[in-house]
């Protein structure tokens, strides 16, 4: 039986108090573990849909989790809405206006990632009730994608020990199902502590931990050289010691994100940072202490999911953007490098075209060369069956990261894009709750993923979520 459209309709009937709540994320952006004010908006709209909600999931006050509906298989749909420090912007607006300088901003554009999601979730729970169907959805608020690793401590916690499948979805310059691609990843803090001193009258009696954190860097370096291709090893400094440079710095830290792409190659290199910042305190003949902040596994794809939601996405098509859509993504390439374009096309295979918006579907098996980051999906990819959409709520060229993403995160472009990927979300849960043997053959599937690499947390066990990481 195909429930597509009784789906759409589901989803088009509610789609104007999820764009409101979509907005209204945007205009309040809170960074990592901070999301108090939208999980509770995200919380109240779970409570006005009549969902049974859990709270303080795994133990962090922002994360949220609304179910409905009995019996039958368990589908998840994932939402986020944390922000990211710096990238404040006014809406509707091509050229860099920051509504507050130095402030938050959506720019990964998950104010529409959790809204949609929950629309998804809804639409769906309205049609089991309908339908007197078996079955339940459940939305769960994720805060903390952007460095936090929310849903590994989820994972940890036990959250999805009894789903059935995930459905998430990610902003994007384009119509597609997302690629299973991501990069396994570590944060860490190393914290070097030395011995204060007169810079210029004893400086033999001091020891600087900021030398040691200097050495730690120019060994990094040379490992890049060692090191797989594809791996990744960046760093910030969180604490230089002070602005005195008449003074032996003796305290310093600096923050590593270490990332392979698996999740022992990441485990391998992290022994290696770790061996590299016990060479710079032995040097400078500092104390160093590793404290890892967070960490996520790499995703797992899942075939049978993504050529069903392939399929859907194709029936539903793109988005239906109009010219005053085209117009004002066409302002906002304006102020993109000709780079930045290219490469967004380079990513998925396909010649250039001059097309602000995407008003196709990216082939299905077509060969990418996709720019990797790392997402905390994977861990939820490795507990259970996953898949993820891509649509197009940026020109096409937005770097993610930018203001120009939190420009165009209340548009009309992307409330278009939300609203048609809960549309291929929740025909994709449908078909997970009224066929059983999609069900089987998804597991089937991640069962011979995961047969020879069994799911092992990437979280050692004394590592708890870092609910004040906004504090560095």
């Amino acid at each position: 039986m195909d429930n597509r459209n009784d789906l759409w309709r589901h989803v088009d009937a509610v789609k104007d108090d999820y764009i409101g709540l979509s907005d209204r994320v945007w205009g309040m952006p809170e960074v990592c573990y901070t999301e108090r004010r939208s999980t509770a908006e995200h919380r109240a709209q779970l409570d006005r849909e009549g969902f049974r909600i859990s709270e303080n999931i795994a133990g962090i006050p922002t994360a949220v989790m609304g179910e409905a509906g009995e019996g039958g298989p368990v589908i998840c749909i994932l939402g986020e809405y944390d922000a990211l420090p710096g990238l404040s912007q006014e809406s509707g607006v091509a050229a860099h206006t920051p509504i507050e300088a130095g402030g938050p901003g959506h720019g990964c554009g998950h104010n529409l990632l959790g809204s949609a999601a929950m629309l998804a979730a809804t639409a769906v729970k309205n049609w089991l009730a309908e339908n007197k169907l078996p079955g339940r959805v459940r939305y769960y608020g994720c805060p903390a994608e952007e460095g936090g690793a929310a849903k590994a401590f989820m994972v940890r916690a036990g959250a999805f020990d009894d789903a059935d499948m995930a459905i998430s979805w990610h902003p994007s310059s384009w119509w597609e199902v997302a690629p299973p691609l991501s990069l396994a990843n570590t944060r860490a803090d190393f914290i070097f502590t030395g011995r204060a001193a007169h810079a210029a009258a004893a400086p033999h009696l001091g020891r600087s931990a900021l030398d040691a954190v200097e050495l730690m860097s120019v060994g990094v370096n040379y490992m890049r050289e060692h090191m797989p291709s594809d791996a990744r090893v960046h760093y910030a400094l969180l604490d230089t010691g002070g602005i005195a440079p008449n003074v032996v710095q003796a305290h310093a830290r600096v923050r590593y994100s270490i990332r392979a792409r698996d999740l022992p190659g990441m485990l391998d290199l992290v022994k290696r940072v770790r061996k590299i910042a016990e060479g710079a305190a032995l040097m400078s003949e500092t104390q160093m202490e590793m404290r890892i902040v967070s960490a996520v596994s790499n995703v797992l794809g899942n075939d049978t999911l993504e050529r069903a939601l392939h399929e859907i996405m194709e029936d539903l098509g793109p988005p239906h953007f109009d010219d005053a859509d085209r117009a004002f993504a066409r302002d906002i390439r304006k102020t993109l490098s000709p780079q930045d374009i290219s490469a967004v096309f380079h990513s998925i295979g396909q010649p250039q075209t001059d097309a602000p918006l995407a008003d196709f579907i990216t082939p299905f098996d077509t060969k990418r060369n996709p720019a990797i980051g790392s997402t905390d999906v994977g861990d939820v990819s490795w507990k259970v069956p996953t898949v993820q959409a891509h649509a197009p709520t940026v020109a096409i060229g937005t770097p993610f990261h930018t203001w120009q993403v939190v420009a165009q995160g209340k548009m009309p472009a992307a409330h278009k894009a939300m609203v048609q990927v809960a549309k291929a979300m929740a025909a994709t849960a449908a078909r997970a709750l009224t066929d059983a043997d999609f069900v089987k053959a998804a597991k089937a599937d991640h069962a011979r993923l995961t047969a020879a690499t069994p799911y092992v947390s990437p979280l050692p066990p004394e590592v708890q979520p870092p609910l004040d990481m906004s504090r560095g």
